[in-house]
């Protein structure tokens, strides 16, 4: 029977993985392979996709998938568990070393020599955690699966000599994804001096098939085991020593969050980098290799390509393993010719002949069958963890069939209320009253003094009132990244993309594309980035042009300011319109998308679902205090600049004489030129213009920029062109850094393309919004 056919809480063991290409290759690399026993955990609201227990760890596919993989239905290994957890044994504490220490070359590098490390591990492993602690850096750390996207440099904290690289999460070395791709190439091209393998502890089976491909690649490197506190917690066990004699490597028992352990590794990864200990040499192949069919071939094609590895600078075991399954970029890179191709695909052919596998589940299985006798006599599990438990018990809550979509939609109403009504609202007025009070011991200061009238204007009436209203809205910024924050660190945002697979999935993409969009909601460039999490380039193209749809924290000053002059009463209601406007347009968009540019099916939902974890203090303090900074830095820096510009353009003609009417300025000349384009949707001012050309450079100046502008007051501007401004600021091309994140993630027309296309979109629903307005 196939995999789909299983039903909550039955058990089965794979007999076969079907399918082929990266797609199958990933299912082997995340533990789906022959004899491994699988447990469906449930179905998602929507009846698909489907969350499965493999390997210790929640791994979600697709029923279509699913129907891939064969299976023999099976009662669970109750006798087998239990004789496992009666085994007790000591091992070392957090931080503290075993007994083994590989061979070296014995002599040191250079003094002065760069000793260069790469953080690799699985995703959601602690990679970013533990980078923070090895650096003092403070890189933004989440509950799911793609939080790093790109790498990220740092210096060990008291050794000016090093360099780490904090590279994305990846399970194996056959990339599914750029993301991943970016890991491999940093190890295979950059050559680090070692390498600082993070392994979950709680997760150790699967986290240890990428440290094997690691010790096949022949680079220093030392294991640290993390999140250690929580598997002794729930009465699991490590035999450090044990462990580390199999591995051939240094293994230091961690908790990054805690800051536990970590000098010892940092301790172990300097000595292995300096004298430069690789892995013991040894074969991971066991009694699970029927004749030493697997042994064989490695060893036939290790000789077969040693010259050519060696002139590629490519470790020979490592280049072996992935030519048996066929990997094609190790292949181009090894430039075999003719004949020894020939001869590689007579050895691969002997090997299934003789083990019954195909190449890719015939190294699977040999990696997971080390790695289970790895575990079998160094690790003693809890029989089930108190995360775990947790977790379960709030998905039959959260990830409900009838609770899960009302309980996403209140949770999500729920933070726009707390943020535009009831929170942010108290602490926005407190800061303008700072702010006033402040404006008004300044003018008087000014006015003691007798300074210049025209100086007295920019300070009053530029600077305060454009980059002063600007700043007021920092407490609802700050609030909508808490609750955002809360949401992702808590595990949250990896539940509705299992929710939202099958939803998302008639739009033409996959539920993984719902990470990137509620990323959107607080910033469209880190959104952009995170699609590199997206295996297939049709659903990352697809995702990138519906992220400017989400509406970011930046646009909040422009709603607010709009909203509390025109629309005091229905505040609420109408922000939260707007963001529904956004994802409607979207979604109406995706379709477009769908049947037009980017036709056919999405990629594959294959996802690790993280146990529920208490939000950090530190994580989200550290997540505001970085946005805070990062919001006061556009408000002092890029918006102060346009503020003073735009002041200064309304206050000249060409000739440089002071005008008495603005209308004569040269910016009221330039802004003139798009007057008429404007027009039919209402906003044919050129003061409107104008702050909505500098809202390219950052949104929040449109208000600073309006306030300039608009000295007398907005009220002449009426209630349709405040709804109208409101649906064009929503939609139009986001600003210039989100553009130039979409120019480095798909080129330059694809971010000239976006620029138009939001805009023509804008004016569009400007118009439509207008002529309803006008209409009642």
């Amino acid at each position: 029977m196939q995999l789909n056919a299983l039903h909550p809480g039955q058990s089965a063991v794979i007999e076969a993985v079907g399918g082929e290409g990266a797609l199958r290759q990933h299912f082997l690399d995340m533990g789906v392979i022959p004899g491994t026993e699988v447990t469906v955990i449930k179905l998602a609201p929507m009846g698909d996709p489907m969350e499965l227990r493999i390997h210790g760890y929640e791994l979600t596919l697709r029923l279509a998938d699913a129907e891939q993989i064969e299976i023999s239905p099976v009662s669970r290994k109750a006798a087998d568990e239990e004789k496992k957890a009666q085994r007790s044994q000591e091992h070392p504490g957090l931080g503290e070393e075993g007994r083994f220490h590989p061979r070296g070359s014995g002599d040191p590098l250079p003094d002065g020599t760069r000793l260069t490390f790469a953080l690799v591990g699985n995703q959601n492993s602690g990679k970013t955690t533990l980078f923070n602690q090895l650096t003092g850096s403070n890189q933004h750390v989440g509950n799911f699966p793609g939080v790093t996207v790109d790498r990220k440099d740092g210096v060990i904290r008291g050794h000016s000599d090093t360099l780490v690289t904090d590279l994305p999460g990846i399970y194996s070395m056959s990339p599914y994804s750029s993301e991943e791709l970016v890991s491999r190439d940093f190890v295979l091209r950059e050559h680090p001096k070692a390498i600082i393998n993070i392994v979950d502890a709680t997760n150790i089976e699967r986290n240890l098939y990428l440290t094997m491909q690691l010790l096949e690649m022949n680079i220093p490197m030392v294991v640290a085991l993390n999140m250690m506190d929580e598997l002794r917690g729930n009465g699991g066990t490590v035999d450090v020593n044990v462990m580390e004699a199999m591995l051939g490597v240094p293994v230091v028992p961690i908790s990054a969050a805690k800051n536990e352990g970590v000098d010892e590794l940092i301790r172990h990864a300097i000595h292995v980098a300096k004298y430069q200990e690789k892995p013991v040499e040894q074969d991971f192949c066991g009694i699970e290799d029927h004749g030493g069919a697997v042994h064989r071939a490695l060893h036939a094609v290790s000789v077969l390509i040693q010259d050519h590895a060696e002139r590629a600078r490519l470790p020979v075991r490592f280049s072996a393993s992935k030519l048996i399954v066929g990997d094609p970029l190790l292949a181009d890179q090894l430039e075999l010719d003719e004949n020894e191709r020939e001869t590689l695909d007579h050895l691969v052919l002997q090997m299934e002949k003789e083990r019954g596998m195909d190449r890719s589940a015939s190294i699977a299985d040999m990696r997971f069958a080390f790695i289970r006798k790895v575990c079998d006599a160094s690790v003693i599990k809890p029989k089930e963890s108190k995360e775990r438990i947790r977790s379960e018990k709030i998905d039959r809550i959260l990830t409900g069939k009838h609770t899960a979509i009302p309980l996403f939609i209140l949770i999500m109403a729920l933070v726009f209320f707390l943020t535009f009504f009831l929170i942010g609202p108290f602490f926005q007025d407190l800061l303008e009253g700072g702010i006033d009070m402040l404006k008004t011991g300044v003018q008087k200061g000014m006015e003691a003094v007798n300074v210049n009238d025209r100086i007295q204007s920019l300070v009053l009436d530029g600077i305060f009132e454009g980059v002063g209203t600007v700043v007021s809205f920092l407490p609802i910024i700050v609030i909508l990244f808490f609750f955002l924050s809360l949401l992702e660190d808590s595990g949250y945002v990896a539940r509705v993309a299992f929710v939202m697979d099958k939803l998302l999935r008639r739009i033409g993409l996959s539920g993984r594309s719902i990470v990137p969009m509620l990323i959107g909601f607080g910033c469209t460039v880190p959104a952009v980035m995170s699609t590199r999490t997206l295996p297939s380039d049709r659903d990352r193209r697809m995702t990138i042009l519906l992220t400017p749809f989400m509406s970011c924290t930046a646009k909040m000053p422009i709603y607010g300011f709009f909203v509390s002059a025109f629309f005091p009463q229905y505040g609420w209601l109408i922000i939260t319109a707007l963001y529904l406007l956004g994802i409607l347009t979207g979604i109406a968009a995706a379709f477009l998308f769908k049947n037009t540019l980017f036709k056919g099916e999405a990629v594959p939902f294959v996802m690790e679902l993280p146990n529920y974890r208490f939000p950090s203090p530190r994580n989200v303090a550290q997540l505001l205090w970085e946005k805070s900074k990062d919001f006061l830095h556009r408000a002092f820096s890029v918006i102060l600049i346009a503020t003073i510009v735009v002041w200064f353009l309304k206050s000249f003609d060409f000739r440089l004489n002071l005008v008495t009417d603005s209308h004569e300025s040269i910016l009221a000349a330039v802004a003139g030129l798009l007057v008429p384009i404007m027009t039919p949707v209402g906003l044919g001012d050129w003061r409107i213009v104008t702050s909505l050309i500098s809202g390219f450079m950052a949104k929040e100046s449109v208000v600073s920029v309006m306030e300039t502008l608009f000295g007398g007051g907005l009220a002449a501007l009426g209630s349709v062109t405040a709804a109208s401004m409101l649906a064009f600021s929503l939609l139009y091309t986001p600003c210039v850094a989100a553009i130039a994140a979409i120019r480095r993630e798909l080129g330059r027309k694809w971010a000239l393309g976006v620029v138009l296309w939001q805009c023509a979109i804008a004016w569009v629903a400007a118009l439509i919004i207008r002529l309803i307005g006008l209409i009642f």
